[in-house]
């Protein structure tokens, strides 16, 4: 199957699932010799006919053909298999206020479609490189240098919901080997030099993790404004003109400079936007990034106030280990209380630091699990032979036991976290399993039940926080659940690895133990919008993202703006 029908049937599914234009609850099933068919009213008064396959993750169906079928009001039939006419013959059928955003993804696609060509063309060399860096099997790439590796691996894979993940809008080949993980290059980015005061600070640069290495102005050629202003990093890819508008916005166009002289190496990591020091790979910079993933409006820029959300964040979760001492040395967490901004989106930066101690752990995020070692096999395969007799059920198990019983715990406490596969990494040793949390200043919090066990804490971004569980058990719903635990079930089943049935039995046994730990009422909020309800919410992430304003989708958040799949725990 070439790239092109992988995408397209990969982006039907997902326009499916989200139930765009009506495909799931206009159309009417229809059996054809070949399977089954959904049958969509087109807007010439004929019908779209999309061939689907029973799925279960997220939806009932999946597409199994990259095309849609037309057949017109006087009976012919045509199959549209170029994306740009299944897709306008979808458009057709929105409202005009929202075809605009059909164009977009129009173009998403495209980008999206050059990036998996790109791939395919240096998957191969890459993958040599690193074996010859750090060993054929990634089991034994160690520490946090080895993660880096193990997040080149993770960016040729698809993302288990956006279907056009691997697509950054606006940025070229020769941008992406520069500075994207699937190449693992370095950069080094540029820094702008700011009046000291127009710099709003949190935290300070530990010495231990980076000794001398945040440059002063004067080394970067700014001498005489070494002692009143600061240096700012900025994105390599981030353009100047870009820059100059933030800083037009603020007032400090004519006070800021751009140093001439980059400093630093960087090692990008799965977010784009994050690099690890080469030379001190504990120590990550998160830097405005001037593109979109995940959805045109989905924009890659940090917006000042989430990063002393972050940092409040990061207290809270200490403060949760503190009175759970089973979480202490099993759950890590990732430093991100030092930051700076000068109120502008474009213009910040968050120092992160990792846990020390991890030089001769196998540290893997999640989202490399299901990635392909240079061997040619799962990077799952490889942990499981290691660690686990062979057995990636067993191996899943361990994961999930730990992170079922912490991420209930949180709920316990009123807290649910956004901390997908991107933003867990799994930090293997001989006789057991941690878990290393980052990213977190996008939660959902239940300001009741916290206030009540642990106090205030107080937040900028206003939808952080409510007075009930339901955003909450969404949100664990989405992430937790769907992607850290039934992404993996399928996925291993459809290889052949794992019986489905198995593997949603022990999802669904160890999501029932941790459940059952928890006091009432967190207890039942799990077990009826969890593990009985009849259907889950699901992420609806190209309507909100791209397709619709959300003036029309209603999204406050495009990140937690849902529809509803079958629960695929019930049969378990």
């Amino acid at each position: 199957m070439t790239a092109e029908d992988q995408l397209t049937l990969r982006v039907l599914s997902a326009l499916l699932r989200e139930d765009v234009v009506g495909l799931r609850r206009r159309s009417t099933p229809v059996a054809r010799p070949d399977g089954r068919w959904l049958r969509l009213p087109a807007a010439d008064g004929g019908a779209l006919l999309l061939a689907v396959a029973a799925d279960g993750y997220q939806c009932e169906y999946a597409a199994r053909l990259p095309l849609l079928r037309h057949e017109s009001a006087d009976g012919r039939t045509a199959e549209l298999t170029r994306f740009a006419d299944i897709l306008g013959a979808l458009r057709a059928l929105a409202e005009p206020v929202d075809r605009p955003g059909f164009d977009a993804f129009a173009e998403e696609y495209r980008q999206t479609l050059a990036t998996m060509r790109l791939h395919d063309e240096v998957r191969a060399a890459t993958h040599r490189r690193l074996a010859a860096e750090h060993g054929p099997d990634p089991a034994h790439w160690r520490g946090h240098r080895g993660a880096l590796a193990h997040d080149t691996l993770a960016a040729y894979l698809d993302h288990p919901v956006y279907p056009t993940a691997r697509g950054r809008l606006g940025l070229g080949a020769a941008e992406l080997r520069s500075c994207a993980p699937e190449f693992h290059p370095r950069y080094r980015p540029r820094w702008l030099v700011l009046p000291r005061e127009a710099v709003s600070v949190g935290g300070a640069v530990p010495e231990e993790v980076l000794p001398g290495r945040w440059p002063s102005p004067a080394l970067l050629g700014m001498p005489e404004r070494d002692r009143d202003h600061l240096a700012l990093p900025v994105h390599p890819l981030t353009k100047a003109r870009s820059i100059q508008e933030a800083l037009r916005a603020v007032g400090l166009d004519r006070d800021a400079a751009l140093a001439r002289r980059p400093h630093l190496d960087l090692v990008p990591t799965l977010s784009m936007r994050t690099g690890a020091l080469a030379d001190h790979p504990r120590a990550h910079l998160k830097l405005p990034l001037d593109t979109a993933t995940l959805g045109a409006a989905n924009l890659r820029t940090i917006k000042p106030g989430t990063l002393g959300d972050g940092a409040e964040c990061q207290r809270l979760l200490e403060a949760v280990t503190a009175r759970e001492p089973r979480f202490a040395d099993t759950v890590l967490l990732a430093d991100e209380t030092c930051w700076a901004h000068a109120g502008h989106p474009l213009l910040a930066a968050l120092v992160r630091v990792h846990p020390a101690g991890l030089d001769q752990s196998a540290v893997v995020p999640m989202a490399a699990l299901l990635a392909t070692a240079p061997s040619g096999r799962l990077v799952i395969d490889h942990l499981a032979d290691r660690f686990h007799g062979g057995d990636p059920l067993a191996l899943l198990d361990a994961v999930l036991r730990l992170l079922f019983d912490w991420q209930t715990t949180l709920f316990g406490y009123g807290i649910a976290l956004e901390s997908h596969q991107q933003n867990i990494s799994l930090v293997f040793d001989a006789d057991r399993v941690r878990l290393l949390l980052k990213d977190n200043d996008g939660p959902r919090i239940n300001a009741v039940r916290l206030g009540d066990r642990l106090g205030p804490y107080a937040f900028d971004d206003p939808r952080i926080t409510t007075e009930d569980d339901g955003p909450l058990a969404d949100l664990f719903t989405t992430i937790t659940v769907h992607l850290c635990a039934g992404a993996y079930a399928f996925a291993l089943a459809r290889t052949g690895r794992v019986p489905l049935v198995a593997a949603l039995r022990m999802i669904r046994a160890r999501m029932a133990e941790a459940v059952d730990r928890l006091p009432h009422g967190p207890r039942e909020v799990l077990r009826e919008r969890v593990l009985d309800a009849e259907r889950l919410p699901v992420k609806a992430m190209v309507s909100a993202g791209t397709l619709f304003a959300k003036a029309r989708s209603g999204a406050m958040d495009i990140n937690k703006h849902y529809t509803s799949g079958p629960n695929y725990l019930l049969g378990a």
